[in-house]
């Protein structure tokens, strides 16, 4: 087949493609023009899911472009591997996340939220809007929406596999090699704000007589100003917590 290059992708890259091209050299038709991620994105995988391209063996940038008759190969992000001299796609590793989520992970959200990572909602961004904030903010966007992690301006993001909450702040949290940065609790739930410790005395005034009355110790968030106490929804929280970390530490 003139005029084409020989793609093939590892690892969870599959996931994007159709069930016969899965695993196995594909090839795809190639133009002057177009660049190794201009190939990787028409095969239906976006760029923010790639941390290494190999053409022909050698390792290349985004802005590669490709022969006919070029073998290359895509492989997901290597966040707990250390692939030393090669050429990463990304400019800059996943460290001190922060996160935009996309309005059909709400649930993922305050979970996010509840384990202490800074993630942030725009309920009514579009995916223009979205792009441009995880791009001007540099924050990773979480999103079900496979087009949207290919806008050029996208540079560090993650296709969210699973449906339920649960399950995706546990996939996100293994995926990106996070579990030694939850601080549960370090968050505001409502805006995401940093939660510190804050005298009774200087909240009394706007508890309820109840709460008044038999607790002592309070949080305030710093940017909406909402208080925090361990109320009966406590062991609910904890126990929640506790379920994550379990399951993230599976095998």
């Amino acid at each position: 087949m003139s005029g084409a290059v020989e793609l093939r992708s590892y690892a969870e890259l599959n996931d994007f493609l159709p069930a016969d091209v899965r695993y196995v050299a594909q090839l795809r038709p190639v133009r002057p023009h177009q660049t190794v991620k201009d190939v990787v994105e028409a095969a239906g995988i976006p760029h923010t899911e790639i941390d290494l391209i190999l053409v022909n063996g050698e390792s290349v940038d985004f802005g590669h472009h490709p022969l006919p008759g070029d073998r290359i190969a895509a492989y997901p992000v290597f966040e707990k591997l250390d692939i030393g001299p090669l050429t990463r796609v990304r400019s800059s590793p996943l460290r001190d996340p922060r996160f935009i989520v996309d309005v059909n992970l709400g649930g993922l959200l305050r979970l996010m939220r509840l384990v202490g990572f800074d993630a942030r909602f725009q309920w009514d961004a579009d995916d223009a809007a979205l792009a441009e904030i995880a791009a001007a903010e540099h924050r990773i966007l979480l999103t079900r929406d496979r087009g949207l992690l290919k806008r050029r301006n996208v540079t560090h993001g993650m296709y969210v596999r699973s449906d339920q909450p649960f399950e995706q702040i546990v996939e996100v949290i293994r995926g990106l090699d996070l579990a030694q940065r939850l601080v549960p609790f370090s968050r505001c739930l409502r805006c995401g704000g940093l939660v510190t410790s804050v005298a009774k005395q200087d909240v009394v005034e706007r508890l309820e007589p109840l709460t008044r009355r038999y607790y002592d110790d309070f949080r305030l968030c710093g940017d909406c100003d909402r208080i925090y106490w361990n109320g009966s929804h406590q062991q609910r929280l904890d126990d929640l917590v506790a379920r994550i970390r379990t399951a993230i530490s599976r095998p």
